[in-house]
């Protein structure tokens, strides 16, 4: 019994060096670690501040892009009723092809030519009171403000009449633009009012492309420039086209509506409605002066960023910047190639600061 306790013992003994062993490592280690930061604090403590830096370079810039949209008809028009009645007739079906001025529908006229002979009755009636005021106003059995009277009267009723045969004219609705019905919403015994909808015609023998740009692409675009237009439906083809529109303000979302008027859509192989590319290509331009957007003093409206003077001071200087190119902008005066900029830690200066660049 007493042999085990001594075992025991050995082993308990053992056990506890070992931890000692372990202990005294670990805090040999930590020692190191405080050590190595204890130096770079009285590194740092010097009054420098570390800042990260970046050369100042010319680069090309690669104005080339392309912008994913819609073709769309170069011309839609909405047809409604103008009238009141009952259709009669619908002469066109959908996918009918019409030119400006053919009927398409015909609305039941009955009432309408009832308010026309009225208005033609009023204005013969109209007329025989003229040439009796004028007569009598000869003889002095009238005055003049009673024959002023009649002639107006005269007039009235021939407005009445014109606004009659508009009406029975518009009776029948007639196509103002040469296309396609891509759609057809009444039938033969339809009863319509004003503001119904009748029909919805198409122009795609001209289709556009719309899309949208940002704000250093649209600086670059003008309108009558010409694109290389794609299909994403046929990859291969180039059906080119014309800038026609370029929206003078920015959307909601900051961007520019453009329109690209297609040059050719042979047998119409394009449809409204599918997708499009428009791809811009620019010469080679002369390289400019660029530098990080991260280098600007808060943002890139102020305008100022700090540049490292004699490897060890940072001095704020004053630029001009031009384009965002992504992650890079373009500066147009206050830097030349060469110098350095910093480009992280200047919240922590201030100019004339000391400056420690980390490598």
């Amino acid at each position: 019994m007493r042999k085990k306790r001594i075992i025991r013992t050995v082993v308990t003994v053992a056990v506890l060096a070992g931890a000692l062993v372990l202990v005294g490592s670990v805090l040999a280690n930590n020692k190191k670690k405080n050590a190595a930061q204890t130096a770079v604090v009285a590194e740092i403590s010097t009054g420098d501040v570390a800042v990260r830096v970046s050369p100042v370079q010319k680069q090309s810039i690669e104005l080339a892009f392309s912008a994913n949209g819609n073709f769309a008809p170069a011309q839609q028009m909405n047809f409604a009723s103008e009238n009141s009645g009952r259709v009669t007739r619908v002469l066109v079906d959908e996918g009918s092809y019409v030119r400006r001025g053919q009927t398409l529908a015909i609305i039941k006229t009955d009432v309408l030519n009832i308010d026309l002979e009225t208005a033609q009755a009023a204005y013969q009636n109209a007329m025989r009171d003229k040439q009796r005021y004028e007569n009598a106003f000869q003889t002095g059995g009238v005055t003049q403000q009673q024959l002023d009277q009649a002639k107006l009267a005269l007039e009235n009723a021939q407005a009445r009449v014109s606004q009659a045969r508009i009406r029975v004219s518009d009776a029948n609705i007639k196509s103002s633009i040469n296309g396609i019905v891509n759609k057809r919403y009444i039938e033969p015994g339809a009863v319509v009012s004003p503001g119904t909808q009748l029909f919805e015609l198409v122009d795609v023998s001209r289709l556009k492309l719309a899309i949208t740009v940002n704000e250093t692409q649209v600086a670059n675009l003008k309108v009558g420039d010409k694109v290389d237009v794609k299909a994403s439906v046929f990859p291969d083809k180039n059906y080119g086209g014309t800038i026609t529109f370029i929206a003078p303000k920015a959307d909601a979302s900051l961007n520019f509506p453009i329109e690209i008027e297609i040059a050719s859509n042979p047998a119409n192989q394009l449809k409204a409605g599918m997708y499009g590319t428009a791809v811009f290509s620019f010469g080679n331009t002369a390289p400019v002066v660029t530098i990080p957007r991260s280098a600007f003093v808060g943002s890139v409206s102020t305008n100022q960023v700090f540049v490292v003077e004699n490897g060890a001071t940072a001095k704020l200087r004053n630029v001009i910047s031009g384009r965002v190119l992504g992650d890079k902008v373009e500066i147009l005066q206050g830097l030349n190639e060469g110098e350095s900029i910093i480009i992280s830690g200047q919240i922590n200066l201030a100019d004339g600061s000391k400056i420690s660049p980390i490598k």
